[in-house]
């Protein structure tokens, strides 16, 4: 089982990006998924998590209205949309995921796979 995390790289305040996460060895339609992100000294924290149905997403306060999760099952593959990008958003952006059968409102360790991670910096 592997999750591919990929498309972070360096931007300026205000650009977009399009983070994926692309799923091997497990069919992540039947698995809730989330994203994380930790910067330098900082705990890891979540971003923005979406049910297995995709019908129930959730973002932190910081990034609401600016970034987007979604997922296409047909490519096996997790996206999330970043707009706006700030200098505080710098960090490195990790995926993850949990069986359907999970809660939710899952903590960082109880996430059963995660991805490699994948680098966002954003510059003033």
């Amino acid at each position: 089982v592997q999750l591919q995390a990929s498309g972070g790289g360096l931007v300026q305040a205000g650009d977009s990006l399009r983070l994926s996460c692309a799923a091997s060895g497990l069919s992540l339609s039947t698995y809730h998924v989330a994203w994380f992100r930790q910067a330098p000294g900082k705990d890891r924290d979540v971003v923005a998590r979406m049910s297995w149905t995709a019908q129930r997403t959730y973002y932190a306060e910081f990034v609401k209205d600016r970034f987007t999760v979604s997922r296409d099952n047909a490519k096996n593959t997790v996206y999330l949309q970043m707009n706006g990008l700030k200098p505080e958003d710098t960090a490195v952006y990790y995926c993850a995921a949990a069986p359907s059968y999970a809660s939710f409102w899952l903590s960082p360790g109880e996430y059963r796979y995660w991805g490699q991670g994948t680098q966002v910096t954003v510059s003033s």
